[in-house]
């Protein structure tokens, strides 16, 4: 199913969603327009909305914005229970030159966005918003994911799931990734591809 600009935000209350796609598909612009509307047209307290922000620093690529934070596209989702994480993510691929080098990036970003993960379980809230789940599922455990994803209310999250951040001397990471973000989209209500 697809995902377009006459969303119906509403009807995602309640529920567990992922939007996942390529890069450059407005995922993040998508999860922050949610994010201003449960704040604005729902006012929801901002501290039931927790936001765990995975994405690396917005970058452009050949013409193509690939990342970037969700207080990049509203700043008012810092007033929301936004868990900073301590240390910046690295795009794993993008900033490797062999194998090695990918799997440890991989590693750094698994250790600081685990950290997140486990300071939500301890103080959970109803509503959670995660920025870029496939960074944690590089080397995180589904189950921890999913245990956290179902502790809550309401779960938008979204997903890079595709074939532009290419990663030639480790086929395994690419298949890796969209293996673990498959099975995760078994396990929500909702699911929209973007385009």
């Amino acid at each position: 199913m697809s995902f377009y600009n006459n969303i119906d935000f509403e009807s995602l209350i309640g529920h567990t969603t992922i939007i996942y796609g390529e890069v450059d598909t407005k995922k993040t612009f998508y999860t922050a327009n949610l994010i201003r509307f449960l704040l604005e047209d729902k006012q929801i307290d901002p501290k039931k909305i927790s936001i765990l922000d995975f994405a690396p620093k917005l970058m452009m690529i050949k013409g193509k914005k690939i990342a970037g934070k969700i207080k990049d596209f509203y700043k008012k989702s810092k007033s929301c229970n936004y868990l900073n994480l301590q240390g910046e993510i690295i795009p794993p691929r993008l900033n490797a030159k062999n194998r090695e080098e990918l799997y440890r990036n991989a590693n750094h970003n698994y250790k600081l966005t685990l950290k997140l993960l486990k300071k939500f379980a301890k103080k959970p809230t109803s509503i959670l918003i995660i920025n870029d789940i496939s960074i944690y599922l590089h080397f995180g455990d589904q189950k921890f994911l999913l245990k956290a994803i179902k502790n809550c209310e309401t779960f938008f999250g979204n997903s890079y799931y595709g074939n532009s951040i290419k990663c030639d001397f480790a086929p395994e990471f690419n298949l890796k990734e969209k293996q673990s973000i498959e099975n995760i989209l078994k396990e929500v209500e909702n699911s929209f591809k973007t385009t």
